[in-house]
């Protein structure tokens, strides 16, 4: 008969001792629940306000297509203009999906944007754009012709400019409510250029404000936040200030973005050295990768400004040499635009900025490559996993646990929403669809019993 062991406390003594912890703990589960429901777009293009159009989405995939049949038409040549080490078969892969994707769904987020993209206007130019591109807007809701997600971009609530983009904001929301009488799914406003948490409170009040007055829905209108100034990331007394930012948006903030160029700009790098992989940068990704990691906040990187622009275009004559030049340039923007995501993604940012149309090429082969290059280990580890239930395993000489075992369930879900892996492909984990759908590595071990 096996001893009983000796305890100095008793079993009252202990419950009472965790007792001090439920609310704590019940306080850090709600403020970090995991993994978002909520897909998460793989980009967010921008476009000024006065060009918007219902059919916008629609029109920056027909001149991306054109793009890829001109300066990468096959498989081998897609390889080639990006310089992905891909076996023929990737390739082939790769290319067919990254075309479907171009015809189906070219553009999965996008911002209409008054501030950088739409500069400064007299008044009355504004507040037409403002009501012209919410009438577009519903149209489109009544077309189907939108992208899934879309927002607006303000001008910074400033002393200068506040007035402007909160005028902007009424407009913009009055006029969609007259013209069709609700809101585009994932609907968010993207307030830049943020240096105190009392910007994103007052955006948060005049958003409660317009949609009581508007009949809409409490918290209808999601807030992003755009890190592009030092005091964003970091306050007067040396704190990180993300969460605090995030706070201030009153459970309203989706997604914080990095401002690439904006950042580094206040912190005097000079231009020509304001690349995605210089070191402040490289910096501001981590601290917002550790402040806001497995809450519901996402994540956005900034935008590659090296752009696939044909430097001979708008002509139909080209000789041999300007046809090279063209070849030459795109390619080259390409390569650079394919590194920076492949980066991104590898440093769990699912999501950065486009700037040009051209740029989708490259950002879907890019986003398509990697999950199709992680596929074969990432299925055998999970399946592996899961089929030892749960418990810490060796695969190969890569130790996983329930940590690992998340990340490998998340890599699959992030494949299958971006439309990188097909549900056979994912289904190559062991896992259902439903198990998928849980998004929960822990639950799907509750109900298998493990």
């Amino acid at each position: 008969m096996r001893k009983r062991p000796r305890l100095s406390l008793s079993e009252g003594e202990i419950l009472r001792a965790l007792g001090g912890l439920e609310a704590a703990l019940t306080d850090h589960h709600d403020r970090y629940p995991g993994v978002p429901e909520s897909r998460q777009p793989v980009h967010t293009v921008a476009g000024g306000a006065h060009l918007f159009r219902r059919d916008t989405a629609a029109k920056l995939g027909r001149i991306a297509r054109g793009y890829l049949d001109r300066y990468a038409g096959g498989p081998a040549a897609l390889a080639d203009a990006l310089g992905g080490a891909w076996s023929p078969g990737l390739a082939e892969v790769v290319h067919q999906r990254l075309r479907g994707k171009l015809e189906r769904e070219p553009v999965e987020s996008f911002l209409i944007d008054f501030e950088d993209g739409f500069g400064t206007r007299a008044d009355e130019d504004e507040d037409a754009a403002a009501v012209a591109a919410a009438e577009e807007t519903a149209a489109g809701v009544v077309a189907g012709s939108l992208p899934p997600a879309l927002g607006i971009r303000l001008k910074p609530l400033s002393d200068i400019t506040g007035g402007r983009a909160l005028r902007t904001l009424d407009l913009f929301l009055t006029a969609l409510v007259a013209s069709d009488g609700s809101l585009p799914e994932g609907f968010s406003v993207l307030l830049p250029k943020i240096v105190r948490p009392e910007q994103v409170e007052v955006l948060a009040r005049t958003l409660d404000r317009l949609e009581q007055g508007l009949g809409l829905a409490r918290d209808a209108v999601a807030i992003d936040l755009m890190i592009e100034t030092p005091q964003s990331l970091i306050g007067p007394d040396g704190r990180i200030v993300a969460s605090d930012l995030v706070d201030a948006a009153g459970g309203r903030c989706r997604t914080v973005h990095l401002g690439a160029y904006d950042l580094t700009g206040s912190a005097s790098v000079a231009a020509e050295e304001q690349t995605l992989d210089h070191p402040l940068l490289e910096t501001a990704r981590q601290i917002l990768k550790l402040s806001l990691a497995q809450t519901d906040v996402q994540l956005s990187d900034g935008a590659t400004n090296v752009l696939p622009v044909e430097p001979h275009r708008g002509r139909t004559a080209l000789s041999a040499f300007e046809r090279d030049e063209n070849r030459s340039v795109v390619r080259h923007a390409w390569r650079q635009h394919y590194f920076d995501v492949r980066r991104s993604l590898s440093q769990g940012y699912y999501q950065s900025w486009d700037l040009h149309p051209a740029q989708l090429v490259s950002r879907y082969a890019a986003v398509f490559s990697f999950f199709l290059e992680g596929l074969d280990a990432a299925a055998w580890r999970l399946e592996r996993f899961v089929a030892g239930a749960g418990q810490a395993i060796l695969t190969g000489s890569v130790f996983d646990d329930e940590a690992s075992g998340q990340g490998l369930l998340n890599f699959f879900l992030r494949g299958l929403a971006s439309g990188a892996l097909t549900p056979e492909e994912a289904a190559r984990s062991g896992l259902s669809s439903k198990e998928l759908e849980t998004r929960s590595f822990r639950e799907i071990l509750e109900r298998r019993g493990a």
